[in-house]
């Protein structure tokens, strides 16, 4: 992390994430499946910094992806029915990196405010770098 690049968020997935695969292991799968997707949820992090966003994961082996904040195009804040009854939500970002067209924060509390505070970032280091983007996908700009 460069001198200037600060940390504007921090955090982890929900263990809510998991609702499903642990209702599931009430009827049919086995525990140690929900153990295993307890434990990948618990080593997977977010940081979203004023030039980028980080992704930390794995339980074994360590991967960290990062994504230039100036590549987003787009933010969505979604939150499906089970995330909205404990107030956790997803970020769906939509960038113009061909390895990361889509980038998910799952799972996050405060996901709209979240998805603001990127959204104002990227304007700031656009501004701050004079980036500007140009689509050439074909589709009509809306």
């Amino acid at each position: 992390m460069s001198d200037t690049e600060q940390i504007l968020w921090q955090g982890s997935p929900s263990q809510w994430t998991n609702f499903w695969a642990f209702a599931a292991c009430l009827l049919v799968v086995p525990i140690p499946w929900a153990i295993w997707r307890w434990l990948a949820t618990r080593s997977y992090s977010y940081e979203v910094t004023t030039e980028r966003v980080r992704i930390r994961q794995g339980v074994f082996n360590r991967r960290t992806d990062s994504l230039e904040l100036y590549r987003v195009k787009d933010a969505a804040f979604v939150q499906p029915f089970v995330m909205r009854l404990v107030r956790i939500g997803n970020v769906e970002l939509e960038t113009s990196d061909s390895t990361t067209p889509l980038l998910l924060i799952r799972g996050v509390p405060d996901a709209d405010a979240l998805r603001e505070r990127i959204l104002k970032a990227v304007d700031a280091v656009r501004d701050r770098k004079g980036v500007r983007e140009v689509d050439f996908s074909g589709r009509p700009q809306g």
